[in-house]
């Protein structure tokens, strides 16, 4: 074999080298890309769902690809109950929720949804940064194997109803769709009313057909689910104020990086921070807004609803404890 001949061998096998190992750098980067599943059940047009897709993108960025996270709005994977045992059986690999889901297995966070806990969106936040709420996390990991990463402000509470009324005596007999958690329960119940549990999906049509004659939301989730098309009066009631936990399953933190945990907690506390205050921003607008629409806007005796609770579902017969109350009402 002639000299240039073997250098032209030499320079085959080293094109092919080079293009084997560009193959297998290739499929290795292919197989490194994690596919996870994001779930919640909120509308498109909502920030909880446009700022997870964001969210979704920028980890993609952060990790140079490494996580490629597909969101799944309104309810398309299961309603919030289903959601939150996927967490678990490892169908889905991050939420966002609403803790009293999560309080399920550990009650201590479904303090939160306790009537008039927080004096407004700002005081839920604070909370949510505070030493009492970052002890619940950890317990809550310790316990389930589920990390929370973030806290969005979802809203204060409203009541809407066929029929309008001013104080916690005019909601006796009513029957009101609420969550399926006591929490929720407490203000109705303390004034007569006759709550009834209804998955969240399915509310509009239990309004419509007369099933149930009244729910209670924020007003922009009232907003987005279009209730205001189906009930004549809104009750500025503001029983609970109200957040949206974003979880991720353990079978997927527990394989994190530190660097990477770090890079899921920003990004989600980011997104959670721009839908806070897209949420205090159009809440404040509807009143006016759903005024326009011929909706009977109602302020009510908030304190005579305050009182029921208090004397029918006090703090401790809930389960929650004093302690915990007054380090909430302390965060800043």
């Amino acid at each position: 074999m002639t000299h240039s001949k073997r250098h032209h061998l030499k320079r085959l096998a080293a094109c092919g080298l080079l293009a084997a190992t560009a193959l297998l750098s290739g499929g290795l980067a292919q197989a490194q890309a994690t596919k996870l599943k994001w779930a919640h059940v909120y509308e498109t047009s909502e920030p909880y769902h446009t700022e997870s897709v964001w969210a979704a993108e920028e980890i993609k960025k952060r990790t140079n690809g490494k996580f490629d996270i597909q969101v799944f709005p309104a309810s398309t994977l299961g309603k919030e109950t289903d959601i939150n045992q996927g967490m678990q059986l490892g169908t889905v690999d991050m939420i966002i929720s609403g803790p009293s889901f999560a309080a399920r297995s550990y009650p201590r966070l479904g303090i939160a949804y306790y009537p008039f806990i927080f004096r407004d969106g700002d005081h839920l936040l604070a909370y949510s940064k505070s030493d009492v709420f970052q002890e619940m996390v950890n317990e809550f990991r310790q316990k389930t194997g589920i990390q929370i990463t973030a806290y969005t402000y979802y809203g204060a509470r409203h009541t809407t109803a066929q029929k309008p009324f001013k104080d916690c005596a005019g909601m006796k007999g009513l029957k009101i769709r609420v969550p399926d958690v006591p929490a929720y329960t407490a203000t109705p119940r303390a004034c007569g009313a006759n709550p009834t549990p209804i998955a969240f999906a399915e509310v509009y049509l239990a309004l419509q057909n007369g099933t149930v004659e009244a729910q209670e939301n924020p007003l922009t989730t009232i907003e987005a689910k279009k209730f205001y098309e189906v009930q004549k009066a809104i009750m500025l009631t503001g029983h609970i104020v109200d957040g949206l936990t974003t979880q991720i399953a353990p079978h997927i933190w527990n394989k994190l990086s530190d660097a990477e945990k770090k890079i899921f907690t920003d990004v989600t506390r980011e997104a959670a921070a721009r839908a806070s205050d897209a949420i205090k921003k159009r809440e404040s607008e509807l009143v006016g807004d759903f005024r326009k629409r011929g909706l009977q806007i109602v302020d009510v005796d908030r304190e005579s609803f305050r009182k029921a609770v208090l004397d029918k579902s006090p703090l401790t017969s809930m389960g929650f404890t004093q302690s915990d109350y007054d380090r909430i009402q302390a965060a800043k």
